[in-house]
């Protein structure tokens, strides 16, 4: 099938489609023709089919939208899409992490049994925030993420469901043994070592080459990227010392800004020359 993974670490075309039109798109006043998309797909190992079928995905769910520009056609991410770009690349290069003192956001909800559709969108929209389940019905993250969530209710419309507070904990349980259980972060420890396990050799391979080929550079940076944009919803960014011991979290961040510094300037010459044809 066209919309089969194309790898082993399970990337599908659709999401490396949406990685090269968030990192390059400016090249092209945000506007990708579908005859560039297709090139540089190709070296990303997609082929035509799968390509054209993603992006007939990717325009039914809203993320792309199609344009013409001096006759040729092509797609540009549509404003939701970019607002959720937007939000992943604060998060994953902005690493700063809050203190204890600094306080929670608690999310307290109620959503009628007619409106399930609302309840999922919900639930959906606070684990993407990065919020753990304190208990049912009220969700917890860092305070830091008070005006993401409320532009993220907002635009959802589902602000109407949700009484958002600020909070201390003053619970007699030691707040390290409550995190662990309001968010997976063995799990997430795991995604982190994940990457650091997959790219510590990509990084090794790059520095200490003098020469970097443009095409290979464009192939690593939009495959990193696109695995990448997941993590920062996952991690919450909790204050330091909730978190286990020797945290692959921050060694991951700085393995991917040095990948990104390294393969960025060769990438977007690559994708000029796709754009040339």
């Amino acid at each position: 099938m066209a919309e089969d993974v194309v790898d082993g670490r399970g990337i599908q075309p659709r999401h490396l489609i949406v990685t090269v039109c968030a990192l390059f798109a400016d090249q092209l006043d945000g506007w990708f023709p579908v005859a560039s998309l297709v090139r540089l797909l190709a070296d990303l190992g997609v082929d035509e089919p799968a390509v054209r079928s993603s992006i007939s995905r990717l325009k039914r769910r809203g993320l792309l939208e199609a344009r013409r520009v001096r006759g040729a056609a092509g797609y540009e991410l549509s404003d939701g899409a970019r607002r959720l770009l937007h939000d992943g690349h604060q998060r994953a290069v902005h690493q700063s992490r809050p203190a204890v003192a600094d306080g929670w956001l608690l999310a307290v909800f109620s959503v009628p049994e007619a409106e399930r559709g609302k309840r999922h969108t919900l639930r959906s929209q606070l684990t993407r925030l990065g919020f753990g389940t304190a208990a049912p019905g009220v969700w917890i993250a860092p305070a830091h993420l008070h005006q993401e969530t409320a532009a993220v209710l907002d635009r959802h419309g589902l602000r109407g469901y949700v009484e958002l507070f600020r909070a201390d904990h003053l619970s007699f349980v030691e707040l390290p043994a409550k995190v662990a259980e309001w968010w997976d972060l063995d799990g997430l420890q795991q995604s982190y070592a994940d990457f650091l396990a997959r790219y510590r050799p990509v990084w090794r391979r790059w520095s200490r080459r003098r020469a970097i080929p443009e095409r290979e550079a464009f192939a690593d940076i939009v495959r990193m990227h696109t695995e990448w944009r997941l993590l920062p919803y996952a991690d919450p960014g909790l204050p330091r010392e909730l978190l286990p011991k020797n945290w692959n979290g921050s060694l991951a961040a700085e393995l991917f800004a040095s990948i990104d510094r390294r393969l960025t300037v060769p990438a977007r010459r690559h994708v000029n020359l796709a754009r040339l044809g």
